[in-house]
């Protein structure tokens, strides 16, 4: 019965070491996205994608790994959470300033602090919000509407809003910390590529099992559909099934 326990204990610590570990991840996942509808005269677009960021640093890792790979950076919602010092905050948009252009969209949890001092350091270090907005982002030889929707979950979002200066005949980029919002996009309205976070593939998995999907790439009748299991934890530092990523995504004509 000693040796029962003994082994129960050991494998329990084991387990913990590596839920530790899964939610400690650096891992850059590489997605070659071929859309029907990307614009036959625009070079393929390289974008680092990266959510739920909560209350971890971005790792230089990562950071050397996409430098000089991507075009521009997205923040998919949930920078920080209640209790991150903003010391943390500037020196993550610091690190990820040196990829590129940013480009953020509100999640539920950037809610729980001073809003207005989140801001104040979005206008100092050049981070563009996009609020139930697009903005027009010329790249290489062509331009997309990169649009960007409030929180979903929290009632602050205005897809229709969102979509008021968009064409369908454009190349269209939405954003979306609840990947919820997928409900309400219609194939006539042009959404070429939606990229989502905020479930964190359901975190922590059992035999395949989660209180969401995991994180995944889709293809959907209505658009093609990124949820990322996310980069940090909330609740508990720990993960299971549903490991840490960050995604540098490179978009070209099928």
């Amino acid at each position: 019965m000693l040796e029962f326990s003994l082994l129960l204990l050991a494998g329990g610590v084991i387990l913990l070491f590596f839920m530790l570990y899964e939610a400690r991840r650096n891992v850059v996942k590489m997605e070659k996205v071929k859309l029907p509808d990307f614009p036959d005269d625009m070079k393929p677009i390289s974008l680092f994608f990266i959510s739920d960021i909560h209350k971890r640093e971005v790792s230089d890792d990562i950071i050397e790994e996409v430098k000089g790979k991507t075009d521009l950076v997205i923040i998919g919602g949930d920078l920080l959470e209640k209790g991150v010092p903003f010391s943390r905050v500037e020196r993550n948009l610091d690190k990820l300033l040196t990829l590129g252009t940013i480009y953020f969209v509100w999640g539920n949890n950037d809610y729980e602090v001073d809003t207005n001092r989140l801001k104040e350091i979005f206008k100092q270090k050049g981070v563009i919000e996009i609020v139930n907005d697009s903005v027009k982002v010329h790249i290489h030889n062509g331009m997309i509407n990169m649009i960007g929707v409030d929180d979903e979950s929290t009632q602050r979002a205005s897809y229709p809003s969102a979509l008021k200066k968009t064409s369908p005949h454009e190349f269209n980029l939405l954003i979306s910390h609840d990947p919820r919002l997928v409900r309400q996009v219609r194939k006539e309205e042009g959404i070429d590529l939606m990229l989502s976070g905020h479930t964190h593939g359901g975190q922590i998995r059992f035999f395949g099992w989660g209180l969401y999907k995991k994180g995944r790439l889709e293809k959907l009748p209505q658009t093609t559909l990124l949820v990322s299991n996310g980069y940090g934890t909330t609740a508990l530092p720990l993960r299971l099934g549903a490991p840490a990523e960050t995604h540098l995504m490179i978009i070209d004509k099928e």
